[in-house]
């Protein structure tokens, strides 16, 4: 992927998809709007899923120990992986010792983070996504663009067409005579879907919570897909990154409020499924919860980035942000795309490459995402923080380019009272030659791209400092204050 400057001037030019965008995000904030509303302690609500998040990773350790010793007794596995490949080597090896060829998916994020997918075709493993938005991405061989609705960037008429191509490759096909009416679409993915739930006999799942008291494992959605993943086959195996736990049922109680509103702007989810090991007569016959760290650990030695753990994945500051609006997912190379990828990504996976050394920077730092946070991630400080980071770890690396040269020239400008007075003398020339209606006219060389994207007013005709010294030239000097006759003096 390129970064993230360079990716976002290709998607500004696809019109439908900003159109697309536009219309999902509007609605989708309306929604939300409602839903919170409705609620007089909502800012309580708030407060208290960022305070149980604080707590539990101070603690985390001993939740993840609580955890594992709670998934044991009731009849579970717990493995631990360090990364994503030794995350993705650990599920493909369970899937094997099953014998199966083929497995059931929940939608996950992590799994998309760690690369499974990927990995299970590799090992000669076909996995089938069953989240519609999921469904469509795989089927056009696409890649997510939003947390909560993948598919965000495709109108109807482009799933229609995706369904009637490819679903007939990958099992029951779509009927002929579909059309882009959504329950005709919904039903066509229900049809193909079906056969798979009833023949599968291992589904691989992410998780939202994990309770740490009783070892429990839980999933929200809204189509009933997961329950069919969770329940029939005989074998499930449960991705989780390490930040998902909550400390007791009572917390996760507060989150079932929070996210809910905040990703679809429903007051629950149509589906919350919870598990607890295994059972005998119930449900998979083997369980499996798989802990991934993936850089968590270093996010969390970050006393400001390790905010970023509380995040939920609801995706309510995607549907406020006015760059994601414009420019999508999938500029920004990463699962996690908006405001909260912009600081998760450059964490989990380090600023080496291009693409993570320009997250930080794909934001106006409006705030919108924070006021809207529900666990009240401060994503505006945390990017300010990753920025001064990427300048910290790329100083004296690189060759000169005319941003830090143009900062080293600001900085000997400004070092010395007489050279920024000579700085002025001569702006305020140049910005006369400039200067057309009132405002600065086109600069030449690199600094056009600063007028082509704005109007910027004509420089004062006189400086502060020439002003003071014009207007307290006479003054009493009792009347100037003990620092002497002028504060702006060329040795002070």
């Amino acid at each position: 992927m390129p970064a993230f400057p360079d990716a976002a001037r290709t998607a500004l030019a696809d019109t439908r998809l900003r159109g697309n965008l536009a219309h999902a995000t509007t609605a989708i904030r309306g929604k939300r709007a409602e839903a919170v509303g409705e609620l007089a302690d909502w800012e309580e609500l708030r407060e208290a899923g960022r305070a149980v998040k604080e707590r539990t990773l101070r603690h985390l350790d001993r939740y993840l120990l609580q955890v594992e010793e709670r998934v044991t007794a009731a009849g579970g596995q717990v493995h631990w992986a360090r990364d994503a490949e030794e995350a993705s080597r650990i599920v493909v090896d369970l899937v094997r010792a099953t014998g199966e060829r083929e497995v059931l998916k929940v939608k996950s994020m992590v799994t998309q983070e760690i690369g499974l997918n990927a990995a299970l075709a590799e090992a000669g493993i076909a996995a089938y996504e069953t989240d519609l938005a999921e469904l469509i991405v795989q089927l056009g061989e696409d890649r997510p663009s939003h947390i909560l609705v993948p598919a965000i960037h495709r109108n109807r008429a482009e799933i229609r067409e995706i369904f009637l191509q490819t679903m007939g490759t990958h099992g029951t096909p779509a009927p002929a005579d579909l059309n882009d009416d959504p329950k005709r679409l919904a039903a066509a993915a229900r049809s193909h879907l079906r056969e798979k739930f009833l023949r599968a006999k291992v589904a691989v799942s992410g998780v939202n919570f994990l309770v740490a008291e009783t070892g429990t494992a839980v999933v929200v959605e809204s189509e009933g897909n997961g329950r069919m993943c969770l329940t029939l086959p005989e074998t499930l195996i449960s991705v989780a990154g390490i930040e998902k736990v909550v400390p007791t049922w009572q917390d996760l109680e507060i989150f079932l409020q929070l996210l809910p509103r905040s990703s679809t702007g429903e007051r629950m989810n149509p589906y919350t499924s919870t598990w607890t090991g295994t059972t005998a007569d119930d449900g998979p016959r083997t369980f499996h919860l798989v802990l991934v760290d993936g850089g968590r650990t270093d996010a969390l030695a970050d006393p400001i980035g390790r905010q970023v753990l509380n995040c939920i994945r609801c995706s309510a500051c995607l549907n406020v942000c006015p760059v994601y609006e414009r420019v999508g997912g999938h500029a920004y190379g990463s699962v996690y795309p908006g405001p909260i990828g912009a600081v998760l990504s450059p964490q989990l996976r380090g600023t080496a490459s291009a693409v993570d050394r320009s997250l930080p920077y794909a934001s106006t730092l409006c705030g919108a995402c924070y006021e809207v946070c529900p666990v009240k991630i401060d994503i505006p400080e945390v990017l300010v923080h990753l920025r001064a980071r990427v300048v910290d770890e790329q100083r004296g690396r690189l060759l000169p380019n005319p941003e830090r040269m143009a900062m080293a020239a600001a900085r000997w400008v400004l070092s010395g009272p007489s050279r920024l007075a000579a700085a002025q003398r001569t702006a305020s020339v140049a910005g006369r030659l400039v200067t057309r209606g009132g405002k600065v006219g086109r600069l030449p060389g690199p600094a056009a791209g600063w007028t082509d994207a704005r109007d910027a007013p004509a420089p004062a005709a006189e400086s502060f400092r020439a002003w003071w010294r014009r207007t307290h030239r006479h003054s009493r000097p009792e009347d100037q204050g003990p620092a002497g006759p002028s504060p702006l003096g060329e040795d002070r």
